[in-house]
């Protein structure tokens, strides 16, 4: 079988992990925790895969390296991003974790280019000794080049055995249309978008059914960016399955403190508040005025 792109700039380290080169830039995995909420407790359920490029040693934003690559690179870079984090997440996550990986829809022009990118998927997965049933196709926001490829090729991703799940979804006409044609079993709320609906009344009962429409066709639902301490209890309130944000755990960089989690020993309390609290940051939050959607309540 021929080595995949992904594999082709990658270097093993004794301790596991992969790191990517890309030209002058140095690649590497960082996982962030996505907790579940079940019967008042949080436990962690998965991790998502981000890129955290460096040059000269010095770590660069990844919209600065992005910024930087010619767009002919863009779908070579897109699946080195994936092979790392695949790699990584086999030699340093717990085994029954599921894992989050990004897919930039523009980049699939035609079958081929689809067809290549499930053959290297399917090698690297071998590679890391991951199941497919654990990996979570995350497709972003970005406009696909061909509709029908991108429809072809999220069913041939399902039909390997990977789930699929639409991020950053705001629900304005292109999102609701992606989650009709994709049907994916789980939608990643945009956090810009909760925060203002969490804001007030109108808004959060608008999340919470949406939330609850979602569940009832049976796509289970992510809300991204949680900050504070009272985002997340409106986020429990609204019904939403699983959270994720640095007031819960912040990403890691490859090899994480992850690995130290087991099916039997994952991070849970009895409510969101004390779950919360576990985090040094989130234990700052709780000291302040309490809110309602937002708002400080007033004596």
């Amino acid at each position: 079988m021929s080595r995949s792109i992904g594999l082709a700039h990658t270097i093993r380290h004794d301790d596991g992990t992969s790191t990517g080169v890309w030209g002058i830039y140095t690649l590497q995995s960082a996982f962030q925790p996505i907790f579940a909420f079940k019967e008042g407790k949080l436990s962690v359920t998965a991790f998502e895969g981000l890129i955290r490029p460096f040059r000269d040693g010095e770590p660069q934003s990844p919209g600065t390296f992005f910024g930087t690559c010619p767009a002919a690179d863009r779908l070579h870079i897109e699946a080195l991003t994936r092979t790392l984090h695949l790699l990584n997440a086999g030699a340093c996550l717990p085994q029954e974790a599921s894992i989050f990986v990004n897919f930039d829809p523009s980049v699939f022009t035609d079958r081929s280019i689809a067809d290549k990118a499930l053959r290297d998927m399917r090698l690297v997965l071998h590679e890391a000794g991951i199941d497919p049933r654990r990996i979570v196709c995350e497709v972003t926001e970005q406009k696909s080049a061909s509709q029908e490829t991108l429809y072809d090729f999220v069913e041939a991703l399902r039909a390997n055995g990977f789930r699929i799940a639409v991020d950053d979804y705001g629900a304005d006409e292109s999102d609701i249309n992606r989650i009709k044609e994709l049907k994916p079993d789980i939608v990643k709320f945009d956090a810009h978008w909760i925060t203002q609906l969490m804001e007030s009344g109108a808004g959060f009962a608008l999340l919470t059914a949406m939330v609850q429409s979602f569940e009832n066709q049976g796509i289970r639902t992510v809300f991204e960016g949680i900050e504070e301490g009272w985002q997340l209890e409106l986020a429990e309130r609204s019904g939403a399955s699983m959270v994720q944000g640095y007031v819960l755990a912040r990403p890691e960089l490859a090899p994480t403190s992850f690995r130290i989690f087991s099916k039997d020993a994952l991070p849970s309390t009895g409510d969101s508040k004390a779950s919360a609290a576990a985090s040094p940051a989130a234990a700052k939050l709780h000291g302040r005025p309490a809110r309602v959607f937002g708002r400080k309540v007033t004596p």
